[in-house]
């Protein structure tokens, strides 16, 4: 038995620009349903945003993301999910720093860290914190 886990991001009338950003800097392919694909319009003025959205990559990248309707209370919190993007090669990882790093408030420069060859933390145009590194073997002292 196996499972994936996929993180899942939640907007306000962004989740379409915003996956389609994503699909941009990670490549792959966008799946974009909205509420009118669906027959769940409650709110005319909402039927184009997305109800389910996903990008998936071949690289492994996979994120979902919706838009949540205007009668449900939505609040995007300072920090309430950091999104990691982990890699093997440094130069994979500083394209998608690049990538994302358009429009971002930049919280900590990509750089050499004490526990990576590279590692930054931003926030993207759509106010989502990612976190990329290039993993490495962990030593237990």
């Amino acid at each position: 038995m196996s499972i994936t886990t996929t993180t899942h991001l939640n907007f306000r009338g962004q989740a379409r620009a915003a996956l389609e950003f994503y699909r941009s800097v990670f490549g792959g392919q966008a799946a974009l349903v909205t509420y009118r694909d669906t027959g769940n319009v409650q709110d005319p003025a909402e039927a184009e945003q997305i109800m389910w959205g996903q990008v998936a990559a071949g690289n492994g990248f996979r994120v979902m993301a919706y838009d949540v309707p205007g009668h449900l209370s939505y609040d995007a919190g300072d920090r309430p999910v950091f999104v990691s993007v982990r890699g093997d090669d440094g130069d994979e990882i500083t394209t998608y720093w690049t990538g994302l790093s358009e429009g971002a408030t930049i919280i900590q420069d990509l750089a050499p860290a004490g526990w990576s060859p590279l590692y930054g933390m931003l926030k993207d145009r759509y106010g989502v914190t990612w976190v990329l590194d290039v993993a490495v073997e962990h030593r237990a002292g």
